[in-house]
């Protein structure tokens, strides 16, 4: 007598899906989690037609993001939930918020954690509201851009070759005011070089927006995992280069190592 079948097998696969999470796959194997219709249909054996739809059905559920460049995608913090087993918002207000709320009476100046998004290291927490040194107001979801602020420079440092070099050529395409830096592959290897030696990141007033401000920034790591870089804002000349170095730089780079540290329990290596 032949067997009855499986209840599961009664299902018929909903195709539609199945190309959907193929695509996030790809994008998030993609360097920055960024490329274009064009680079996720050559991954994925998809017609650039059909690529668009999927996507556009992704965003519209507000996995993926427009990028800068005409068809080009990255991902949200939401697919990360799916794709990596956490949520980002946990470990930064379980981990990253308390110590660096803790952390306001040791360096004084108020400090950003941010993350890469779409080619922009996004504020992701703040001390602004507790430091009584803050010249600024609320700063989440700010996007600083990567090659004229300390946290960006501090990321594009520590992250692999092929991440840079991805991040560098959609910097160098995208028209703004760092696209002339990010076409000078020798300055940018500099900046890179500087920043390695040194051991932090540091931004004199470059970034148009925020002239009358310096910083210094500092990977976070989780493990051998990138997660994000943290900053320290002051006024220009407020603080010494020697203060810098052997105050600041040493504070700031502790307390990256403790939030790195904290985050492997929410992190999926």
């Amino acid at each position: 007598m032949p067997t009855a079948p499986s209840s599961d097998n009664n299902y018929k696969e909903v195709r539609g899906l199945t190309r959907g999470l193929l695509l996030l796959k790809a994008l998030n194997a993609s360097p920055g989690g960024i490329a274009t219709t064009t680079e996720l249909g050559r991954a994925c054996a998809m017609h650039r037609t059909t690529v668009k739809r999927l996507m556009e059905t992704l965003r519209a559920a507000g996995l993926v993001r427009h990028g800068e460049r005409d068809g080009q995608y990255y991902l949200t913090f939401e697919v990360r939930r799916l794709s990596e087993g956490f949520a980002d918002e946990a470990w930064v207000s379980q981990v990253a918020t308390p110590l660096m709320h803790d952390s306001v009476k040791d360096l004084l100046w108020p400090c950003d954690i941010a993350t890469l998004e779409g080619g922009f290291m996004v504020v992701r927490e703040s001390t602004h509201r507790w430091s009584t040194l803050s010249q600024h107001h609320a700063r989440l979801g700010q996007k600083l851009p990567l090659l004229v602020t300390a946290v960006g420079r501090a990321y594009l440092a520590a992250c692999s070759d092929e991440e840079r070099d991805t991040l560098i050529k959609i910097l160098a395409e995208r028209g703004d005011e760092t696209s002339e830096i990010a076409r000078d592959r020798r300055q940018v290897a500099k900046m890179v070089r500087d920043t390695l030696r040194r051991g932090y990141a540091i931004n004199e007033g470059e970034w148009s927006l925020e002239s009358d401000f310096g910083a210094i920034a500092v990977p976070v790591f989780s493990g051998k995992r990138l997660l994000a870089a943290i900053n320290m804002i002051f006024p220009r000349n407020a603080v010494s280069p020697g203060d810098l170095k052997s105050r600041y730089a040493v504070r700031l780079t502790k307390l990256a190592h403790s939030i790195g540290s904290a985050s492997r329990s929410w992190i999926e290596e």
